[in-house]
């Protein structure tokens, strides 16, 4: 079974002025893509070649697990953003948070935090843990939280091919963007 890059659900350069279109075609065009490529050449022949992203992810190891989570989690982080998104979230997964976290504005420093604080490459996470409670957690690298047992509602990527082109090393920059984009009705519906 090959894997195949999923498309975009908008334009290259519909996350503008946050996310340019030169980083969606370096970001999604060359690394997303990478990840793809290479994960076809490393599956044929392992116990993996049938597998699901979501297989690979919980029993994967090395190359195999690396680019199918970065698939997965770069397919996730594409969903999770939208133009003319962000603010505020509405409905059930604003009571979540509030439930949670106490308020969004908590909600948002403590999950900036995660995001800022990584060190080196990752992913910051809110999940939903077998208990239906909400949590923010940090993944080094591939890292995926659904090895972990917790439901992926939204993430931010913090490798620096996320926003190296736009930001430079800035990523409190780039994370306070991020805030502008966050799709969230796609983040109510995965609850």
């Amino acid at each position: 079974m090959a894997f195949e890059l999923p498309d975009l659900p908008y334009a290259m350069d519909a996350l503008e002025p946050f996310i340019s279109k030169q980083t969606l075609e370096f970001h999604y065009g060359k690394h997303h893509q990478a990840y793809v490529n290479n994960l076809n050449n490393l599956v044929p022949g392992s116990e993996f070649a049938w597998a699901t992203l979501e297989d690979i992810i919980r029993k994967a190891a090395g190359g195999i697990f690396n680019n199918g989570a970065q698939v997965w989690n770069h397919t996730f982080y594409w969903n999770c953003l939208a133009p003319k998104a962000g603010g505020e979230p509405k409905g059930s997964i604003q009571d979540a948070i509030v439930e949670s976290f106490g308020s969004f504005s908590a909600f948002r420093d403590e999950f900036t935090k995660a995001a800022a604080t990584l060190f080196g490459s990752g992913w910051a996470w809110l999940v939903k843990t077998p208990e239906g409670k909400l949590k923010i957690v940090q993944e080094s690298n591939a890292g995926n939280p659904l090895r972990n047992g917790f439901t992926p509602l939204l993430t931010c990527d913090v490798w620096e091919h996320a926003y190296y082109l736009d930001k430079q090393n800035r990523r409190p920059d780039y994370i306070s963007d991020f805030w502008n984009l966050v799709d969230w009705t796609a983040v109510k519906n995965r609850l």
